[in-house]
């Protein structure tokens, strides 16, 4: 599986790493520890460079870590500062440390080049912090590739099947296509699908227009606001994007959601999702968590059984359809942006 590196893999909620406990994460095979201590948030590679035991196990000492199997005690920046019982300390005695910033309710980790480390590429998501929104969080752990959760969020048009009991979404999902455009970092998704219900969270009296729009952006982020329209609006638009100051719009949401690659197949689900504070409240966000909470686990259950027959096939191939084309874009988007990174890293040695 191909995957970017020089972006930033959400390793975690901000909730989940109290002070002074490390946090132990895979990323694209690599095994890191993050904590926060005295006011310092840390990344490291999670093993010792004396056995290999996990640093994750390890104790904070102020910034710094210590190893819990033979006292090893590690610098913020990875390198050995005390070994008990020995007063030199070799050179090579350090692990990586890795670039990571606090942002948007998600701890972020830099996994490529830690000099092109740019906190402006960190994605726009939408935090707990946001005033605007009332968001709820969760998250799933995968026993499937992330490349397979990607497909899956850049083709809506399983949400006619897959969700057709939690979501509620009716076969005009299947038979609507998005409008799809490709961005520099990411692949854009600009839907109508008129006359509908509503969703089961908020059935409307008379059927509404529902638009959605989102970003994919490397290296798996969802950035998604939805809203429903009077009926006759989207016609009205002639398919056009909703202006933001047009009036009607009820049942607005937003929700942020990340994928981290874990190994080559298992893989971290991070998702949020909410209503704008002028369409709903937190009774309406702890519903639609819970229905989020059934939906998402309707795709782990698919996307894992899918798994599952991929590896049991001999050099399995798939069929594109026309819905695939949000699919083919981002898929292509990734591979060149991996070549590119492969390329500078053989043009700098």
């Amino acid at each position: 599986m191909t995957h970017v590196r020089n972006v930033w893999y959400v390793a975690a909620w901000e909730q989940d790493l109290p002070e002074a406990q490390p946090f132990a994460i895979t990323i694209l095979d690599e095994p890191i520890v993050v904590y926060r201590s005295e006011g310092r948030l840390v990344a490291l590679e999670d093993r010792c460079v004396h056995r290999m035991a996990p640093l994750s196990l390890g104790r904070c000492e102020g910034a710094r870590l210590r190893c819990m199997y033979h006292g090893l005690l590690f610098d913020p920046d990875g390198k050995v500062v005390e070994i008990p019982g020995q007063e030199l300390i070799p050179a090579q005695a350090r692990v990586r440390s890795y670039p990571v910033v606090e942002k948007h309710s998600w701890i972020w980790v830099w996994m490529g080049d830690p000099a092109r480390a740019d906190e402006a590429l960190i994605p726009p998501a939408v935090g707990s912090d946001d005033t605007d929104w009332f968001l709820g969080c969760g998250q799933l752990d995968y026993a499937a590739s992330a490349e397979l959760i990607h497909d899956n969020l850049c083709d809506f048009s399983h949400l006619s099947f897959v969700h057709a009991n939690s979501f509620g979404a009716t076969e005009d999902w299947a038979h609507t296509r998005p409008r799809v455009t490709p961005l520099a970092r990411g692949v854009r998704f600009e839907r109508w699908v008129p006359a509908q219900k509503g969703m089961r969270a908020r059935e409307a009296a008379e059927p509404v227009d529902a638009w959605s729009a989102y970003d994919y952006l490397v290296p798996g982020v969802l950035l998604m606001k939805s809203a429903s329209y009077p009926g006759g609006t989207a016609e009205r638009l002639g398919f056009a994007p909703p202006p933001p100051d047009l009036e009607g719009a009820s049942g607005v949401t937003f929700t942020s959601q990340a994928v981290t690659a874990m190994t080559a197949k298992t893989a971290r689900y991070f998702f949020s999702w909410g209503p704008h504070r002028d369409h709903g409240d937190e009774a309406l966000r702890d519903m639609l968590m819970g229905i989020a909470g059934q939906a998402f686990g309707e795709d782990k259950a698919m996307i894992e059984a899918q798994q599952r027959v991929i590896d049991a096939t001999p050099n399995p191939r798939v069929m594109p359809t026309s819905a695939d084309k949000g699919v083919t874009l981002y898929q292509r988007l990734v591979e060149r942006l991996a070549r590119e990174e492969a390329g500078e890293g053989r043009a700098a040695a």
